[in-house]
């Protein structure tokens, strides 16, 4: 009887067991499935780079610039922009009315390139472009055209060529729809959490997971990112007239005034100083290109 009793206790358990483990991996199926079809049924092609992105097919252009004009009048309502009469303003709207009018070209060249048609995404953007005062050596441009430089980039440029290929950097980041395909890695990101929630795994495991897949996948995603907005940005820089030769000793003095803090490249979210001084001068003969046949004496 005993062991009778003591038999059944132990088969009882492996059994819950088994059957708790197999639904754990039809629910980790499931969320596999779901998974590689929100991935293969929302690629695309970029006409910039001619590579195939993963951008949600139901976010269209009206979406994504009602976002980037949210989020540019939540910053506009904590940063003040300067007097749009000052020096300083006008110099940097000037730049950005020369680059943006040199995008259709650019668009259309790269495009060609890849043997693709320019998409004319950005047609309709509402381009907006404001200085902010801070010390910050930046500058962005959201989806829609919404754009702002900081005060504290522009000793640090210190000329209209340098402060054009940042510009332009900036520009090529809302033209390539960077911020999109942000969204959908976000939440091909969620759904493997989810996905490891339901398995079983302890807050412990799924740490460690997303570290890999950050260290893995998210950051390099983010590195490439940067360098496709450096070339298209210097493209449209050299298109505009400007000389894209300050774009190396531009980064080096953004490595100075960094003081060297930067990361180590592989747990950043951008490339190194070096690495991208090189892949800017390896794109000086391109650019050059691009500077003979759009930049026209009237600029």
């Amino acid at each position: 009887m005993n062991n009778s009793f003591g038999n059944n206790n132990g088969r009882q358990p492996t059994q819950g067991r088994r059957r708790g483990g197999g639904i754990r991996w039809i629910i980790l199926l499931g969320f596999a499935v779901y998974g590689g079809c929100y991935y293969f049924s929302n690629r695309t092609v970029d006409p910039y780079t001619g590579e195939k992105v993963l951008i949600d097919a139901g976010l269209d252009a009206s979406q994504e610039k009602a976002m980037g004009l949210q989020a540019y009048q939540e910053i506009l309502s904590q940063e003040r922009p300067i007097d749009p009469n000052t020096p300083q303003a006008q110099q940097v709207r000037a730049i950005a009315q020369r680059l943006i009018a040199k995008v259709p070209e650019v668009e259309a060249a790269l495009a060609a390139e890849n043997g693709l048609q320019a998409s004319n995404f950005s047609q309709d953007f509402d381009w907006e472009v404001n200085v902010i005062a801070s010390d910050q050596a930046n500058a962005f441009c959201l989806p829609g055209g919404k754009m702002a430089v900081y005060t504290g980039l522009l000793p640090v440029a210190q000329s209209e060529d340098a402060l054009a290929v940042v510009m332009g950097h900036e520009i090529a980041h809302a033209l390539l729809r960077h911020g999109a395909q942000r969204m959908a890695q976000q939440k091909l990101t969620q759904i493997g959490q989810m996905a490891g929630a339901a398995s079983g795994m302890d807050p412990q495991q799924q740490q460690m997971v997303m570290a890999a897949m950050g260290y893995g996948y998210l950051l390099p995603y983010a590195r490439e990112h940067e360098t496709q907005a450096d070339e298209v940005g210097l493209m449209l820089a050299a298109a505009a007239c400007y000389d894209p030769a300050q774009a190396m000793p531009l980064w080096e003095r953004m490595s100075q005034s960094s003081g060297g803090q930067a990361p180590p490249e592989f747990s950043s979210t951008h490339p190194n100083p070096g690495t991208r001084i090189q892949n800017l001068t390896a794109l000086q003969a391109k650019a050059m290109e691009y500077r003979q046949r759009f930049c026209t004496s009237a600029q």
